[in-house]
């Protein structure tokens, strides 16, 4: 096969890092075959030198020093595989300025600097991938941002972080508290020594939204997601969930309502029969909605060295691919032409609509149900059923499920609620979704 060959720079050689150099080394001929280039790794920027030589060989330049590598004029192509927000952003616009593609698995870098990346790239006529930044191996980038550009996208939800995912699994399936799934994912390599961005989150809500800027032609606005996670999750709630029918997962969801759009993560009751309440272990899943298509599903590997590798090396192709192409011509980094970008407002939570599960315990004594229904009714939030569990000789735990009602209302009902006098505990609220 004839063909140029594409030189690529590594920034990190981690996990994701040696994943993509075994695939490129691993599957060369069938990649340039795809791509109708060689792509090389010439250049590795790495705080291990050492460990990077006994990978990769003699023949790849390595330095400990990222500004030298992006600076090198012999890359074509700058993989950012570092991660964070603060050298890998210094890194990344530095190569965009020097003239090279950029392709990164970083999602917090273009959360929180996607716009001013995405604007550098564009007034140079360079492309940015990452698909590997949302959904590891889950080709769900292209599959919005090319596959359903027929559609008006109306919402979409996702199993967008797989160590969440993991915990809530073995919470259900062995009936373990959060610190011992979590104990149990830290051993297995699922989770990490600090999980809190996992676990309260953050990184699905980095994740959800770039999906909402592809799904909606918005620009990215991380600081304007509710971010909820799991560490304050207990095991009755979701061993009532499971007698109720449904199953808990951390969601992100974003939805496209006339008043504005919906850019959440949290935990979230779904119906057991739903393809999304059955998403187990470490994997992901996201349901895309379009206007024209209907539902569709992307489901797979989140994470991982091969599975995450294998985004990267086919945004290489790509980038392979489309770098002779008038950059006019090219698929948009956001799906939408930069000039057709909306600030279409996202809504604060009191705003969102959902439908809603409350527990609390109370004394176990006439008169209360009648009390908390009529509270609930004065807010505008109708029950669409209740279950009661005695809890000892006096107290018992009410659980209502509501039908659709606004953030807000619930939130001032819960705050009169906690007034009353028998109530004995905080009130738990989680969010139900049918995904219809």
């Amino acid at each position: 096969m004839s063909g140029s060959l594409v030189r690529v720079g590594l920034l990190g050689l981690g996990v994701v890092g040696g994943g993509t150099w075994k695939v490129l080394a691993r599957n060369a001929e069938e990649i340039a075959r795809r791509a109708g280039h060689h792509i090389k790794v010439v250049a590795i920027a790495v705080r291990d030198v050492e460990k990077a030589r006994k990978l990769v060989g003699p023949d790849v330049f390595i330095t400990r020093d990222g500004m030298e590598l992006v600076r090198r004029p012999d890359i074509d192509i700058v993989v950012e595989l570092i991660g964070g927000d603060t050298l890998a952003r210094e890194w990344v616009m530095e190569a965009l300025r020097q003239g090279k593609h950029v392709v990164t698995a970083n999602k917090a870098l273009l959360a929180m600097h996607g716009n001013e990346i995405f604007a550098l790239a564009s007034s140079r006529g360079l492309m940015v991938g990452f698909e590997a930044a949302v959904a590891g191996g889950i080709p769900i980038v292209k599959a919005i941002r090319e596959g359903l550009t027929a559609n008006r996208i109306q919402w979409l939800a996702g199993i967008i972080n797989g160590t969440t995912n993991f915990i809530l699994s073995e919470m259900r399936s062995r009936g373990v508290s959060f610190a011992e799934a979590l104990s149990d994912a830290q051993r297995l390599g699922y989770a990490e020594t600090d999980p809190t961005f996992d676990v309260e989150g953050v990184d699905a809500a980095h994740k959800l939204t770039l999906l909402a800027s592809l799904a909606f032609g918005i620009p990215v606005q991380f600081d304007k997601a509710h971010v909820e996670g799991i560490s304050d999750l207990a095991s009755e709630d979701i061993a009532h969930a499971e007698r109720l029918g449904y199953r808990i997962k951390l969601l992100g969801i974003t939805r496209y309502r006339k008043e504005g759009i919906e850019l959440r993560v949290h935990p979230t009751l779904i119906p057991v029969e739903r393809v999304l309440a059955n998403v187990e272990g470490a994997m992901n899943a996201v349901q895309v909605y379009g206007d024209a298509v209907g539902g569709t599903l992307y489901y797979g590997q989140g994470a991982g060295e091969l599975p995450t590798a294998s985004a990267v090396v086919a945004d290489l192709v790509d980038v392979t691919r489309l770098q002779a192409a008038d950059p006019e011509h090219r698929v948009p980094y956001l799906a939408f032409q930069p000039d057709a970008m909306v600030n279409t407002p996202i809504l604060p939570m009191s705003d969102v609509i959902s439908s809603y599960y409350l527990r609390l315990r109370v004394e176990d004594r006439p008169g209360v149900l009648a009390d908390l229904a009529r509270i609930l009714a004065d807010s505008d939030i109708s029950i669409g059923s209740m279950f009661q569990e005695p809890h000892g000789v006096n107290d018992a735990d009410i659980i209502f499920l509501s039908h659709q009602a606004r953030e807000g209302d619930v939130d001032r009902a819960i705050q009169k609620i906690q007034t009353l006098p028998f109530v004995k505990s905080k009130v738990t609220r989680l969010r139900v979704e049918s995904l219809l």
